[in-house]
């Protein structure tokens, strides 16, 4: 099979378009002819320039988002057949030395970071790792979906439990992640507020339904929050960024009792921290980059 493979870590130079064996699938494995793959900022880019906190070993195969049609199955697999579509999620459970325990879910290894991804005409994994998806979804959109949609699900239901008439700040609210929040919490009936970084991405933001806008370029964004939601302050950010310049803004964006949760850190990560207010308004800042048992399934259908 063809494959983008890569050999050393650096720039995108290092991704070699090559011929390899086409993988054989174990007793519990499906084959995936992959027809859509994401690149993801994080688990893709900075794997590839070997800043990521887990170096993979070499070559590689990146990819986590791939979705596509199995073309094999294993002897053991009952509940998935030859024809299926499918998204795979990027979680694989693994025993091994190096996997990584995450709570509710166990010892996993990530499709595309430390086991091979979805660069490939193909990719085998565990059967239960393949989500069925349905015919009217195209594949380009499930493996978007089943990125960021799952996550916000989880963000502003799961952890933010946001009730009606809630205020929600999205931070990046234009981006895949922020658009799929500003959504989710529109259908749970909050107010939404969708920050961005220019005027345009803004109005992008309001198109996904956000109520109000607020550029954090060229506004201050905690004054802003505080104006639109009559000086209460919001009882959820979704904060996806960890730009130390944008932090603080978001984080006194908090009303009393409120809850940050953040699930990105591509604009740096090392942030400030007014911990007067954080303890004396009662606030949580919860760190979760993924989806809940379910959510994916959720999402997709």
């Amino acid at each position: 099979m063809k494959a983008v493979v890569m050999h050393e870590f650096g720039g995108p130079e290092v991704l070699k378009y090559e011929d390899i064996a086409t993988p054989e699938v174990g007793p519990d494995e499906v084959l995936v002819k992959v027809h859509a793959v994401s690149v993801n900022r994080t688990l893709d880019l900075v794997v590839r320039q070997n800043k990521y906190a887990r170096t993979p070993p070499l070559p590689h195969i990146l990819g986590v988002d791939p979705s596509g049609i199995i073309e094999a199955v294993g002897e053991n697999v009952t509940d998935r057949k030859v024809g299926d579509r499918v998204y795979i999620s990027l979680f694989v459970k693994s025993d091994d030395p190096d996997a990584m325990n995450l709570p509710g879910v166990g010892a996993v290894m990530f499709l595309g970071v430390n086991l091979w991804g979805g660069y490939a005409e193909y990719v085998k994994v565990p059967a239960e790792n393949a989500q069925p998806i349905p015919d009217s979804l195209s594949f380009y959109d499930a493996t978007v979906i089943g990125r960021h949609l799952a996550t916000a699900i989880n963000q502003v239901e799961g952890i933010g439990q946001v009730s009606d008439g809630d205020w929600v700040l999205v931070m990046g609210a234009a981006g895949g992640l922020g658009s799929a929040a500003v959504q989710v919490a529109k259908l749970n009936g909050c107010n939404v507020i969708g920050a961005a970084g220019s005027d345009e991405r803004v109005q992008a933001a309001i198109d996904c339904g956000a109520d109000h806008g607020v550029n954090y370029r060229t506004q201050d964004l905690a004054a802003e929050v505080a104006k639109i939601t009559d000086g209460r302050g919001v009882n959820l950010v979704c904060e996806n960024i960890g730009d130390p310049d944008l932090f603080t803004g978001a984080f006194n964006s908090l009303g009393r009792g409120g809850k940050m949760v953040t699930a990105g850190a591509h604009a740096g990560g090392q942030v400030q921290l007014d911990l007067w207010k954080l303890y004396l308004f009662q606030l949580q800042i919860i760190g979760e980059p993924r989806e809940q048992p379910g959510g994916l399934a959720r999402a997709l259908q």
